[in-house]
C-alpha cells in the first residue's frame, strides 16, 4: 500500500478571471507539500459558468502544462470544483418508516433515507448534486447528529440540499476530458476553498467562509462541523473593475491595476488632494484619477455585494442565539485582498472578520503566494483530491502510478518506483476485474458518493 507521501492529486480551479492547476501531496507530517503551480487567464467562463468552450480548454491546457513543467509529473488524473451563479440551495425534511424496529439504525438506513432525497422533483435541467444531512430524529427524540445503533421504527432528518444546472457541469466535464485530462473528483469551490482556509474550531463555533471570485461570490456556513447553508452571489472582482473602468473612462486592463494598487474599500482613507496618472492611449495626454473618486466607485460596489452576503447570513438565521456564529466570518479569494475589505465586512455585517489564509494546511518554506486567498480554492481541491485517493485507494488510481516522471528530482529513487508501477499496472490490464465486496469499505462523504455517480453518468452519455 502507499504511503500518504506517494498520493499525488491535482486540483484544476477554472475560475473568471483565471484557471489554476495545482499539484501537491502530503508530507510525513500530515501537511500539503505543493509540487508545482500553474496559472493562465480564464477567457471562456463567466460568472463561473463556461460560455466558450474552445478557449476555457486552450486555457486549462495552458495552466496544467505550466504545472507540469514546474511540478515535473504528467497531469491526467485532476480533481475539479463546480460554481457559478447556477448553483442554489435549499433546506428538506425527509423520513423513513423502518419495518423491524427492533433492529439497530445502520449506516444503510441513512443511506436509504438520503436517496430519497435524491429524488424529489427539481426545475427542468435542474439536478441534485449535494444532500446534507443536518440532525436527525428518532421517533419522537430530535437534535441527534449521529442515530446509528439507536432503535427506532421512524428515521427524520433535516436535509441542506444544492442544486445545480446538468447542462452547466457537463460543459466543465467536456472541457477538462477534451484538455486530455481524467475527471477523478468533482466538488463545490465553496467547500473546497473552506478546507484550505478554516480551522476545525472555527467550524466547530459556527463560521461564514465568503469567497469573493471574480465572477461571483460563494457563501458556505459551518456550525457543529456541518455545512449549514450555502448560497452563491452572481458578483464578484470583475464588476468592480467594470464600474472602475466605466466610472473613471479607462480601459479595463488600466482599471484592473487601478484596483489592486491603489483601492480601497474605505473612501475615508484618501484625500482629494491625492491623484494617480494613467498613460494616455495611442500618444494621448495622461489621465488624471483622484484616489478618493476611486475608493467611491469600489465602496458603492463592495457595499452592495457586502449587503447581499449579511441578507444570506440573515436568511440562513445568523441572529438566532442557536446559529450564533462565533467564529465570524472569514474572507477568501481575490477579492479579499482588496484595501480595507476586512473594515468594512465588520462594519456592515457586525461580526468579527478575518482574511482567510492557507498557511495552516500547508508546509513549511514554501511561497507565500500559494498561501494568499486567491488560491484558496486550489489549495482545497488538492486537499479533497487527496481525501478522495484515502477513502478509496482501490477505485482512484493515484497520479504517479498513471504518469512518468519527466524531470531529475532528487526523491527518494521514485523513477524506479514509477517504473515498477507501470509494469504492474500493464500486467493488470489483461486480468478480468474483480469486483470486491462492499463490506470493508470505509464510510464515505455523501458529496463523494454523488461526484462518482456524475462521473459514471458523464462517461456513460459520451
Amino acid at each position: 500500500m502507499e504511503t500518504n507521501k506517494n498520493k499525488i492529486a491535482v486540483g484544476l480551479d477554472i475560475g473568471t478571471t483565471k484557471i489554476v492547476a495545482m499539484v501537491g501531496r502530503k508530507n510525513e507530517h500530515g501537511k500539503l507539500e505543493i509540487l508545482g503551480v500553474g496559472r493562465a487567464k480564464s477567457l471562456g467562463v463567466h460568472r463561473g459558468i463556461v460560455n466558450n468552450i474552445t478557449q476555457t480548454i486552450n486555457s486549462i491546457k495552458e495552466a496544467v502544462a505550466q504545472a507540469e513543467a514546474d511540478s515535473g509529473y504528467k497531469i491526467k488524473d485532476v480533481t475539479v470544483g463546480i460554481a457559478g451563479q447556477h448553483i442554489r440551495s435549499l433546506q428538506h425534511s425527509d423520513y423513513i418508516t423502518r419495518n423491524n424496529f427492533e433492529e439497530v439504525i445502520d449506516e444503510n438506513d441513512i443511506k436509504k433515507l438520503i436517496n430519497q432525497v435524491y429524488k424529489l422533483v427539481m426545475l427542468p435541467g435542474e439536478e441534485i448534486i449535494h444532500v446534507l444531512p443536518q440532525d436527525f430524529k428518532v421517533d419522537s427524540d430530535g437534535e441527534i447528529t449521529e442515530p446509528i445503533g439507536m432503535y427506532g421504527s421512524r428515521l427524520e432528518a433535516n436535509f441542506h440540499v444544492v442544486v445545480g444546472q446538468v447542462a452547466s457541469i457537463k460543459n466543465i466535464a467536456r472541457c477538462v476530458k477534451n484538455a486530455g485530462l481524467n475527471l477523478a473528483g468533482i466538488t463545490l469551490e465553496p467547500l473546497a476553498s473552506s478546507l484550505a482556509s478554516l480551522s476545525h474550531e472555527e467550524k466547530e463555533a459556527g463560521v461564514a467562509l465568503v469567497d469573493i471570485g471574480g465572477g461571483t461570490t460563494d457563501i458556505a456556513v459551518f456550525k457543529d462541523n456541518l455545512i449549514r447553508h450555502t448560497a452563491v452571489i452572481p458578483f464578484g472582482g470583475n464588476v468592480i473593475t467594470d464600474d472602475i473602468k466605466t466610472g473613471c473612462s479607462i480601459i479595463e486592463k488600466q482599471a484592473e491595476q487601478l484596483k489592486v494598487k491603489f483601492g480601497s474599500a474605505w473612501p475615508g482613507e484618501n484625500k482629494e488632494s491625492e491623484i494617480v496618472a494613467i498613460p494616455g492611449l495611442r500618444g494621448r495626454e495622461p489621465k488624471e484619477i483622484s484616489l478618493k473618486k476611486l475608493s467611491q466607485i469600489i465602496h458603492a460596489r463592495v457595499h452592495e455585494i457586502l449587503e447581499q452576503v449579511h441578507m444570506e447570513l440573515k436568511h440562513y438565521g445568523c441572529d438566532d442565539h442557536k446559529k450564533k456564529l462565533i467564529a465570524g466570518i472569514v474572507l477568501t479569494g481575490g477579492g479579499s485582498k482588496l484595501k480595507h475589505i476586512r473594515q468594512l465586512t465588520e462594519y456592515i455585517s457586525g461580526m468579527d472578520t478575518r482574511i482567510g489564509y492557507s498557511n495552516e494546511h500547508i508546509a513549511g518554506g514554501q511561497s507565500e503566494l500559494i498561501q494568499s486567498p486567491e488560491f484558496a480554492t486550489a489549495v482545497g481541491l488538492v486537499m479533497k483530491g487527496i481525501e478522495q485517493l484515502e477513502e478509496h485507494e482501490e477505485e482512484f488510481v493515484s497520479i504517479e502510478e498513471t504518469t512518468t516522471y519527466i524531470t531529475n528530482k532528487p526523491t527518494e529513487n521514485i523513477s524506479q518506483q514509477i517504473e515498477t508501477k507501470e509494469e504492474n499496472s500493464h500486467s493488470m490490464e489483461s486480468e478480468p476485474k474483480v469486483q470486491k465486496p462492499t463490506t470493508s469499505t470505509p464510510k464515505r462523504n455523501p458529496f463523494t458518493v454523488w461526484a462518482d455517480k456524475f462521473i459514471k453518468m458523464l462517461n456513460e452519455t459520451e
